[in-house]
C-alpha cells in the first residue's frame, strides 16, 4: 500500500511540475508576444534600419566599406537603397539616423527649435579635440565663432589671395621639369604652406614637412576604431596631434615671451592673442578664449585648408580632363583675364570677380565631390523628421552627398556641368560648406583658393591625367582620389593660345 501511494505521489509530483511547465512556458509565450506587440508599435513610427549585431551594430560592415576603394559612403549609399531616404543603423554603440531630403537639410541646419547641436563621431571629436568648432556646443561655438569670424574678413581674404598666388606661380614653375605630377601631392603642400603662413607665419620647410605628415595622420585615424593600443590607426592619430599640439603650444609660449613672430608678424595666432590678453587685463575671462581653445581651431583650421581644399583641387583637375568642353570655356575665360594682368602682379579680390564661369566650376566641382560627405548633429530632444519619429541622443546626419545627386533636385546630376549654376540652386541643395549658423566659416578663403590655383593652371599648363580611375583613399574623412591624379603636362605657348602675357 506504501508502495502504491508513493508511486501516486511520484506521479502527481510530476504532473504538476510538467503543468506547471507548461503554464511558465505560456505565460513566456504570452510575455513574449505582448512584448512583440509592443516593441513593434514602439518601432513603427522610427526611421527603417537594422541594429545588426548587439552593441557592434553595423559598425563592421562600416568599417569594411571604409577599407575599401568606394568609402564610407558605400555604406550610406546601399542603405538608403534598402531603407529610402530616411534610414537608422547602428555604429560604434550609437544609433545614427541618415537623412538626404533639402527639406530635412533645413530644418536640421537651421535648427530653429533647437533640437539639434553638432556631434561628430568620438573618434574624430577626439583628435580635432572637443573645444574645435566641428565639436562645440551651441553656446560654445557662438563664442568660437565671434572670435574667429574676424580672421575672415574681406581684407584677411584679400591678403590672403595675394599670398597664395604667390605661393602657386612659384610650385608651378617646378611642374614642368616633372615627368608625372601628382596633382593631390603639389595641393597638400601648397594648401599646408598658405594654411601654416596664414595662421602662424610659419615658412620653415622642415616644420611644413613635419605639419603636414602629422595632419595626414591626424585626418587617417578620423573613421578609425577609437582604440588607444599601440600601433592602431586610431593611437597613431592621438600621437600625431599631441606633437601637433605641442608645436602650437610651443609658439604661444614664444610669443608671449616676445620671441618669434610676435612683433613683426599679424598672422590669425597673433590677433587670437592680442585679443585675448586685451580680455583678461580687463578681466572679461569670460569672453576670452582659453589656450586649449585655441589650439584646438587652429589644428582644425589646418586640416579644413589643408586637406578639404587639396582634396577639392584634385577632383576639379580631374573633372575638367574629363569635360574637355567645359575646359575650353574656362581658358577662354582665364586666358581673357591674363592678357589683362600684368605678369608682375599677383591676382587680387577683385581679379577673382571677374572670373564667373571659373567660380561655376568651382561650385560644380564642389558638388560632384562632395569632399564633406556628411553633416553630423546630436538629437537633443524627441522630434519629427521625414515622418519619422527621431529619439533623444541619437545622432542624425545630413547625407550631403545624395542631396547633391538627387536627380529630382539637379538635372543629369552626374554629369559635369557647371552652367547648372547660372542660377541659383534650390535653397539646401548645394551643402559644400553646410548651411545655417555652422556655415563653413572659411567658405570664402576655400573658394578663393581654388580659383586662384585654377587661373594659374590653366594660363600656364595643359595637361593630361594618366589615371583615371575614381577610387576613394581608404580610410579618408574626406573624399579624396587615391591615384592623387597623376598628370603629365606641357607648358602654354602665350602666341599660340591668343594671349601675350
Amino acid at each position: 500500500m506504501a508502495t502504491i501511494w508513493a508511486y501516486e505521489h511520484v506521479n502527481f509530483c510530476s504532473f504538476a511540475l510538467l503543468v506547471f511547465g507548461i503554464l511558465v512556458f505560456l505565460m513566456f509565450q504570452i510575455v513574449k508576444k505582448l512584448q512583440y506587440y509592443h516593441n513593434r508599435e514602439s518601432m513603427v513610427d522610427i526611421p527603417p534600419g537594422s541594429p545588426a549585431l548587439p552593441l557592434i551594430g553595423e559598425t563592421l560592415q562600416f568599417m569594411a566599406a571604409i577599407n575599401s576603394g568606394k568609402g564610407f559612403y558605400e555604406f550610406v549609399r546601399i542603405r538608403r537603397l534598402w531603407y529610402g531616404n530616411c534610414f537608422r543603423t547602428n555604429i560604434f554603440g550609437e544609433t545614427h539616423v541618415f537623412v538626404s531630403r533639402t527639406q530635412s537639410a533645413k530644418t536640421i541646419l537651421n535648427n530653429e527649435l533647437g533640437n539639434f547641436t553638432k556631434r561628430y563621431i568620438r573618434s574624430i571629436a577626439q583628435l580635432v579635440g572637443y573645444r574645435s568648432l566641428l565639436c562645440a556646443d551651441h553656446q560654445h561655438h557662438k563664442l568660437i565663432r565671434s572670435r574667429f569670424t574676424n580672421l575672415f574678413s574681406t581684407t584677411s581674404i584679400s591678403l590672403f589671395i595675394k599670398h597664395f598666388d604667390q605661393l602657386i606661380v612659384e610650385n608651378l614653375r617646378s611642374w614642368e621639369h616633372k615627368s608625372t605630377v601628382v596633382v593631390l601631392d603639389e595641393a597638400l603642400q601648397i594648401t599646408c604652406k598658405a594654411m601654416c603662413k596664414m595662421l602662424m607665419s610659419i615658412d620653415s620647410e622642415y616644420k611644413l614637412e613635419i605639419l603636414q605628415k602629422e595632419v595626414v595622420q591626424v585626418c587617417e585615424a578620423m573613421l578609425a576604431l577609437p582604440l588607444r593600443i599601440p600601433g592602431t590607426r586610431f593611437h597613431k592619430g592621438l600621437q600625431a596631434r599631441k606633437r601637433i599640439m605641442s608645436l602650437i603650444e610651443k609658439e604661444i609660449n614664444e610669443r608671449r615671451r616676445g620671441i618669434g613672430a610676435n612683433n613683426s608678424q599679424d598672422d590669425f595666432l597673433q590677433r587670437l592673442l592680442r585679443v585675448d590678453d586685451h580680455d583678461k587685463a580687463c578681466s572679461d575671462a569670460t569672453t576670452s578664449l582659453t589656450d586649449a581653445e585655441i589650439k584646438d581651431n587652429i589644428l582644425t583650421m589646418i586640416i579644413a585648408g589643408q586637406d578639404t581644399t587639396a582634396s577639392a583641387i584634385t577632383w576639379m583637375v580631374k573633372f575638367l580632363d574629363e569635360n574637355q568642353e567645359v575646359l575650353h570655356i574656362l581658358r577662354n575665360e582665364q586666358l581673357q583675364l591674363a592678357s589683362k594682368i600684368s605678369t608682375q602682379s599677383f591676382l587680387t579680390l577683385e581679379d577673382l570677380n571677374e572670373m564667373p564661369y571659373a567660380s561655376k566650376v568651382v561650385k560644380e566641382s564642389l558638388r560632384m565631390a562632395s569632399v564633406v560627405p556628411w553633416f553630423p548633429r546630436l538629437a537633443l530632444q524627441d522630434c519629427v523628421i521625414e515622418g519619422f519619429r527621431i529619439k533623444r541622443g541619437w545622432n542624425v546626419n545630413i547625407d550631403a552627398r545624395s542631396v547633391h545627386l538627387d536627380p529630382t533636385v539637379y538635372g543629369d546630376p552626374n554629369k559635369f556641368n557647371p552652367s547648372r549654376f547660372d542660377d541659383e540652386p534650390k535653397p539646401y541643395s548645394f551643402l559644400a560648406f553646410g548651411m545655417g549658423a555652422r556655415t563653413c566659416l572659411g567658405m570664402n578663403m576655400a573658394k578663393a583658393m581654388m580659383m586662384v590655383f585654377l587661373h594659374r593652371l590653366i594660363t600656364t599648363y595643359r595637361w593630361k591625367v594618366t589615371d583615371p580611375d575614381s577610387s576613394i583613399e581608404k580610410w579618408a574623412l574626406f573624399s579624396r582620389l587615391r591615384s592623387g591624379c597623376p598628370v603629365i603636362v606641357t607648358r602654354i605657348s602665350p602666341d599660340s593660345d591668343g594671349f601675350k602675357p
